[in-house]
């Protein structure tokens, strides 16, 4: 995971105890999903309206109709 072994995730696990506490951290990790949810979502919105502008782009010119004329 990132290059980090067991020992330096136990080390940074007990830094986070000692900076925020026993009590804060199931909320801080709530924050940091409910965040990182986010995140994927705009990156997902971005991708389809990008996918959809490369459509746009590719589909040929519908020919204009000669009633609405």
């Amino acid at each position: 995971m990132f290059g980090l072994g067991t020992q330096e995730l136990l080390i940074i696990g007990l830094i986070v105890l000692l900076l925020f506490g026993g009590a804060k951290i199931p909320q801080l990790m709530r924050s940091l999903g409910k965040g990182a949810g986010e995140f994927k979502r705009g990156v997902e919105e971005s991708k389809k309206a990008f996918d959809d502008g490369i459509n746009e782009i590719d589909a040929p010119a519908k020919p204009k109709d000669q009633n609405s004329a």
